[in-house]
């Protein structure tokens, strides 16, 4: 039985600043989807957590505010999703729970899941870029959750812009060589 009850400090991996410097800008929604899939390709290579990588970014200047990768597993917490680390750190970063203080897009590697969808509303940002497909993760094991057939135009609805397939392939490679491996595929019941 515990005596108190643990804390939970997720820190992103050391080598983040290796391939994300602090203040980089990107220009172009090419650029911001190659560094998230490198990361998501660096987190897997490196073993520190899922096939998954986000940033959030100042729409008009490219600066990257945040960074963020898949920790699941190592930090032993089902909310360590890229988004969600990405949306958690820009807050810190631009000292408001409302990313949208700045113009900000949130690029993921992949389409979000039902946890990331229900946050994307709430963190502020303007625009949703995604790589793979919520059907490219869902093909390798991962539950991505229940999820409105419509999400899309629900975001649009909210404000929010969503563009899709921005290096899907790539995206969808960094997945596939992640099950290859042996990766864990948590929270797949369909395994059970």
């Amino acid at each position: 039985m515990l005596s108190a009850f643990p804390s939970l400090t997720v820190s992103l991996p050391d080598w983040m600043s290796e391939v994300c410097r602090p203040g980089a800008s990107f220009a172009t929604a090419d650029e911001r989807m190659a560094l998230v899939i490198e990361l998501a390709r660096t987190n897997v290579a490196r073993q520190t957590g899922g096939p998954f990588g986000a940033a959030v970014f100042d729409i008009e200047t490219g600066e990257v505010i945040a960074p963020g990768v898949n920790l699941v597993v190592s930090a032993h917490a089902a909310l360590a999703h890229a988004e969600m680390l990405a949306i958690a750190v820009a807050g810190r970063a631009l000292e408001s729970f409302d990313l949208g203080v700045r113009a900000t897009e949130l690029v993921s590697s992949t389409e979000p899941c039902a946890m990331c969808l229900g946050a994307i509303p709430w963190s502020g940002v303007r625009r949703l870029v995604c790589g793979a497909r919520d059907e490219d993760a869902r093909r390798i094991g991962f539950d991505e959750g229940d999820k409105p057939a419509d999400w899309i135009s629900l975001l649009r609805t909210r404000g929010i812009e969503v563009v899709r397939d921005v290096f899907r392939s790539e995206a969808t490679a960094v997945l596939e060589g992640y099950a290859r491996a042996g990766g864990p595929i948590y929270n797949s019941r369909g395994e059970e």
